[in-house]
């Protein structure tokens, strides 16, 4: 086991193998985490998945509401290096000074494409090809730090939201594993990223969630994968929203968009730009995730042929 000391930051499941792959080889001293949020319909107290595999291995957790100003225990520590990982807050300056070694972030996108909090849904919403993990030096600027190393991924026709987040994270900490001894022997390289390159992934928004079928099939069926499963595209039938999980698009003649043309024993068919979008798998307000199938079950189905999705 290396002995430079690391203090780890992170939140969500994606951030996992990153500090399982640290604690397996290097010397975690700390795990620093957003604070436990209310979750559910019971509003349950919830850890974030990062402490809860902390806690796994007795590491001590910092959960500051504002790392902005309470960030002194941490520079107490005296680490050699800071490690980040989707952590949810923005790191102040005085933090990114205090480790010996500095502040390396493990970004999930070929930077200096996909800078910020979503930069797998938009990659899958935009219709990339391909995406990545990038290690990089930390500023206090928005993932505009000097490019260590980065590992590329094809997308799959198949990729979602939720199989290419399991894999770039599982990418993240192969990356960083092969990374992190030249940065701990002082030979790694150091690319400053294009500025002309720069492209935004901002978190998802409400409005975000809600397809729009005056566009392309092809643009909707990213759309459904770049949101699945979560925070799950929708649309408006009979005034209560359909979460839309997955679909297929056939190209044909259309005149209106919008409209449920097709309703067959799996699917229902809505007219789009260009041809229509099958919808197999949804989520109606309130109730669990079905497939269409069970959803038309026991349903008049002509009670909702021809009708407008908003």
């Amino acid at each position: 086991m290396n002995n430079a000391k690391i203090v780890f930051m992170g939140t969500p499941t994606f951030s996992v193998p990153i500090l399982k792959m640290l604690i397996e080889n290097y010397q975690v001293i700390a795990v620093v985490t957003q604070p436990d949020k209310l979750v559910g319909r019971h509003q349950v107290l919830t850890p974030s998945k990062v402490k809860e595999e902390a806690l796994k291995h007795q590491i001590p957790v910092y959960q500051p509401s504002k790392i902005k100003t309470d960030y002194q225990a941490i520079i107490d520590l005296n680490p050699d290096l800071i490690i980040t990982c989707a952590y949810g807050q923005i790191i102040p300056k005085e933090l990114l000074n205090a480790p010996k070694m500095g502040c390396y972030n493990v970004h999930a996108s070929l930077l200096p494409k996909y800078r910020g909090g979503a930069p797998i849904h938009k990659a899958l919403i935009n219709g990339e090809t391909e995406t990545g993990i990038t290690i990089m030096y930390m500023e206090e600027g928005m993932d505009t730090g000097d490019i260590i190393s980065q590992k590329s991924y094809q997308i799959l026709a198949e990729d979602n939201v939720g199989t290419l987040h399991e894999k770039l994270s599982l990418l993240g900490a192969e990356l960083l594993k092969e990374t992190l001894p030249s940065i701990i022997h002082k030979t790694n390289s150091r690319q400053k990223q294009n500025p002309a390159e720069v492209t935004y992934a901002y978190n998802i928004k409400r409005e975000e969630e809600h397809l729009n079928f005056q566009k392309k099939g092809v643009e909707i069926i990213n759309h459904i994968r770049g949101l699945n499963p979560w925070p799950t595209a929708n649309l408006i039938l009979n005034g209560e929203e359909l979460k839309v999980l997955e679909a297929y698009y056939e190209q044909k003649e259309i005149e209106e968009p919008g409209i449920i043309l097709e309703i067959t024993k799996s699917a229902i068919g809505i007219t789009c730009q260009d041809g229509i979008i099958y919808v197999t798998k949804i989520k109606p307000f309130g109730k669990k995730i079905m497939t269409t199938k069970d959803y038309l079950n026991g349903m008049k189905k002509e009670n909702i042929f021809g009708l407008k999705v908003q």
